[in-house]
């Protein structure tokens, strides 16, 4: 559900754009009247919100694929227009041999979310399964990513039969539904506002709206509304079915918004913020609010619920209260501004009151559940997305040949069971320990190895094992061509030959591959012992002590390379001395810094935190940046370490000097 909901991240970027696109227009439209830019501009937003659900089938298509690919996308656009095009009026008239006025009205409702959702589901299945077909030579033209859309456009016939005879059905049967609700007062409106919300993400809440909205059974809130004293509509009753939707999105929503940024992750916060204030912006002035709900409905479909519930409760409220207002496009400040005159408003003031009350709702609720229930809204998932480029691991080959040496010291991809890293060490679990090789990994580069116990190996190797992590990621898929990458990285000696071989069997590369492995198979490895003293500012407050001291063997043994240990009583880490961030550690518990002296240094807070995934930490510096001795890096909650049965102790580590002695000034 969280893959699914990070899918969404990516037509959900674009609706701000035309969210805003639209409200310009509507603005500029009541100074200067409808002309030629407001329809210009107004076109541009709705074309993006008028075909939402086209976005969402190629945006899932993506994001639910194995691999980034183009060719998943087209195969959910290819699922989309099958099945669109076959349950269109016309083609359903024809398949039915009656006049198209005759035709169910669930067709005229088919181009929806809830169909995306299925199209872009099909394509990404069709993309994971068959991109690597291999057909007979005569369909050979077919094979691998030809097929994708192909497979898609065979599976929606067939989704598009089953649709054929339960879309109506699901439709029309909310349509009865909503009839029955009105016959229920203030509390059929809360009920209403509840499943309109609840309905969002199948995008079946437009059933619903037709029965409120428009002229299905009688009430035809919206357009009595919109015709003001020309209209039908009663002072007092009219709109009742619009008013309390208000306060949601102009303030609610908002308030939720700023809940999820003030409990997200200190080292994602600057990643959300531009989704979350671009879509708290987009809900207030024109009311869309799919950016912010696609943004948490699957990542924390418990906190879509609670919105769903507050809506409902909003709707009931507003049609009992002596307040009314209506909307041409959406409940927000843009339609509120424009209705405030209509015959038919009634103290529109009111919204206002209510919608203060409801931000703070919101924002208290929101933020409880997150942080009570752990909730994975946007910058508390469990893991990172990133995007996958082209065919290489990392870009930089050595590392492909670091990462194919590691695999054969550790017994083969087969003896992986789970990999992951750190900010200077692998941390794997292996089917078989008594295969892994010690002094091989040593050769092919690593600082250091660690069993901890059971099936545990760690193997330090410096900074950038991110990238080692990442090609050996790729080789265990088969995504990285090892021969082809290792070859193009120069540097081997003659003597490495026979390790070549072995990395070739581990690997799955045939042996006519090793002489090719061979000469690029080397790693440099850097001087150590100089025997030097690498003189710094203490990081951070507190008590200095022994790298002995530290609960960990890989940092109290030395295996990590010489230095000190802190037990911290300030919250900040400053620079020890001049130099350049090497590294910044996703969940910002470790920097690395490389000193104007050519030291490499380490500074880790805390023992296993990266297990807290970034909570109670916050990243103050990038990679790359040039930074000066008292240079603030980072800052860390001790309490939320503590909190979490972690040691707070802060290793300083010299990482390219075995012998080097660390003294703080």
């Amino acid at each position: 559900m969280q893959r699914l909901g990070r899918s969404f991240m990516l037509p959900v970027a674009v609706l701000p754009v035309a969210a805003i696109l639209v409200g310009i227009s509507n603005w500029i439209s009541t100074v200067a009247g409808v002309n030629v830019v407001t329809t210009f501009i107004s076109a541009a937003g709705i074309a993006m919100l008028d075909n939402i659900a086209l976005l969402f089938a190629v945006g899932i298509s993506l994001g639910m694929a194995n691999k980034t690919d183009g060719t998943s996308a087209l195969a959910g656009l290819v699922s989309w227009l099958t099945v669109t095009f076959i349950l269109s009026p016309a083609t359903v008239s024809t398949l039915y041999g009656i006049d198209v006025t005759a035709v169910d009205p669930a067709f005229g409702k088919i181009q929806n979310v809830f169909v995306g959702i299925i199209c872009g589901l099909i394509g990404a299945f069709a993309y994971n399964r068959f991109k690597d077909t291999k057909l007979p030579d005569a369909l050979s033209f077919f094979s691998g990513r030809r097929s994708v859309a192909l497979v898609a456009a065979g599976m929606s016939l067939v989704v598009a039969v089953v649709l054929l005879f339960v879309w109506p059905l699901v439709f029309n049967g909310l349509v009865t539904f909503g009839e029955w609700i009105v016959t229920l007062g203030p509390v059929g409106a809360g009920i209403y506002g509840f499943l309109n919300r609840l309905l969002i993400p199948l995008g079946l809440h437009h059933a619903l709206n037709s029965v409120f909205w428009f002229d299905v059974a009688g009430i035809n809130d919206l357009n009595n509304f919109l015709a003001g004293s020309a209209g039908d509509g009663v002072f007092g009753v009219t709109g009742q079915y619009m008013t309390g939707f208000f306060p949601i999105m102009m303030f609610g929503l908002p308030g939720a918004a700023l809940a999820m940024y003030v409990t997200a992750k200190s080292t994602r916060k600057k990643v959300v913020a531009g989704l979350l204030l671009s879509a708290a912006i987009s809900s207030f002035f024109v009311g869309v609010t799919e950016p912010l709900e696609f943004s948490f409905m699957f990542l924390a479909p418990w906190l879509y619920l609670v919105h769903a519930v507050f809506t409902g409760i909003s709707l009931a409220i507003s049609s009992i209260l002596p307040v009314r207002s209506g909307f041409g496009f959406s409940a927000g400040f843009v339609d509120l501004i424009l209705q405030w005159v209509n015959p038919l408003a009634q103290n529109p003031w009111i919204i206002f009151v209510m919608g203060v009350f409801w931000f703070f709702v919101y924002f208290f609720v929101f933020r409880f559940f997150i942080r009570r229930y752990n909730l994975k809204n946007p910058g508390r998932e469990d893991d990172d997305v990133v995007e996958e480029v082209g065919d290489a691991a990392s870009g930089e080959d050595k590392y492909a040949v670091i990462a194919a040496r590691f695999l054969a010291g550790l017994g083969g991809k087969e003896n992986i069971v789970d990999l992951d890293n750190c900010a200077t060490r692998l941390r794997l679990e292996v089917a078989d320990v008594s295969k892994v090789d010690d002094a091989a990994l040593k050769r092919a580069g690593a600082a250091g190895t660690a069993k901890p116990g059971g099936h545990s190996v760690q193997v330090v190797y410096g900074l950038n094992v991110q990238f080692v992590k990442d090609a050996m990621d790729e080789i265990i898929a088969g995504r990285l061509e090892v021969p082809d990458a290792i070859a193009a990285w120069s540097g081997a000696t003659a003597a490495q030959t026979g390790f070549a071989a072995g990395v070739a069997t581990a690997v799955g590369v045939p042996n006519v591959a090793a002489a090719s492995i061979a000469a690029g198979a080397a790693v440099e490895e850097g001087a150590r012992g100089s025997g030097r003293t690498v003189r710094l500012l203490q990081p951070v407050a507190g008590t200095v002590l022994p790298l002995s001291a530290v609960p960990d063997p890989m940092f109290a043994e030395g295996t990590m390379g010489p230095g000190l240990a802190i037990d911290p009583t300030g919250d900040t880490v400053v620079a020890p001395a001049d130099g350049t961030v090497a590294s910044v550690f996703p969940t910002a518990h470790a920097i690395g810094l490389a000193l104007a002296d050519g030291t490499e240094l380490l500074i880790h807070v805390g023992i296993d935190t990266v297990g807290l995934k970034g909570d109670g930490f916050e990243t103050l510096v990038a990679a790359g940046h040039t930074v000066k001795r008292g240079d603030p890096l980072l800052r860390f909650d001790r309490a939320a370490i503590e909190k979490a049965g972690l040691s707070p102790i802060t290793p300083v580590i010299v990482l390219n000097d075995d012998a080097a002695t660390v003294v703080f000034d």
